[in-house]
């Protein structure tokens, strides 16, 4: 089973640097998409060109703003939009796919945007995230992706001490959110197959930062620990380009 997970900063223009070809090579089981940018009907349209998937997605109410889409090989059980909160669910942050084995979480957590604005903001949706989350594993095992817009530890990004505490993506309240979401019973799938490795899945647009891969690691496969014995691989896959994020990919047993 192969998954993959992609932040593509806008699915129209993704498409134009040749989206379709990349998901097409990948052959994934499933494919998540995160910053589609576009309401459902334009993330359908995008696609068209897209053979052997059922597609869903989650659009925001703001035309033009976050979004999210699983592309699926093997039609879900069922698919729920959101996390049951209106005020979180306007910005169309989550898509939930239910498998007979587990549920697949595809998410876009919120920024906490230039000079903290949204900070607060962001402390209660990760709160009420893993509430969600805690919620879902009663039923069964939960696979969590997506671009969770903070470096977990300082392994994780490349300037971590003058990131700390003063950068969106690196505060200590960011990173007690994820360290909730994880206690729900989850493991962090790339950390737990490389414990010391440097890598990252997302490059500002300034300072050249990609060319000197002065990077963040904010996408993650994270899985309940029930399942952590099926984890086969997981991969960052930096090489693919396209979007200010690359691929991520998850394979199991």
């Amino acid at each position: 089973m192969k998954l993959i997970s992609w932040n593509v900063n806008g699915i129209r223009a993704a498409v134009k640097k040749g989206l379709v070809d990349i998901i097409h090579q990948f052959n994934a089981d499933v494919f998540c998409v995160q910053e589609t940018k576009a309401q459902d009907g334009q993330v359908l349209e995008a696609l068209n060109e897209l053979s052997g998937y059922f597609i869903y997605s989650h659009s925001a109410v703001k035309k033009g703003y976050s979004g999210v889409a699983i592309l699926s090989k093997e039609e879900p059980l069922s698919v729920t939009h959101g996390i049951q909160v209106e005020e979180h669910d306007q910005e169309g942050r989550v898509i939930t796919a239910e498998y007979p084995d587990y549920y697949l979480v595809n998410v876009y957590v919120p920024n906490s945007g230039a000079g903290l604005k949204r900070l607060d903001y962001r402390a209660t949706w990760d709160k009420d995230f893993a509430h969600f989350l805690e919620k879902l594993k009663i039923k069964k095992p939960v696979i969590v992706t997506g671009d969770f817009n903070v470096a977990h530890q300082a392994i994780d990004l490349k300037n971590d001490k003058s990131n700390y505490n003063k950068t969106s993506g690196y505060t200590e309240i960011e990173i007690n959110g994820l360290d909730a979401i994880l206690a729900t019973g989850l493991i962090d799938s790339y950390r737990m197959m490389y414990p010391n490795k440097v890598e990252y899945t997302f490059w500002s647009t300034r300072f050249n930062a990609r060319a000197n891969n002065a990077g963040w690691r904010i996408d993650y496969f994270l899985a309940s620990k029930k399942i952590a014995n099926q984890i086969k691989e997981a991969t960052i896959h930096s090489d693919i380009m396209g979007s200010d994020h690359c691929p991520i990919e998850l394979v199991l047993k």
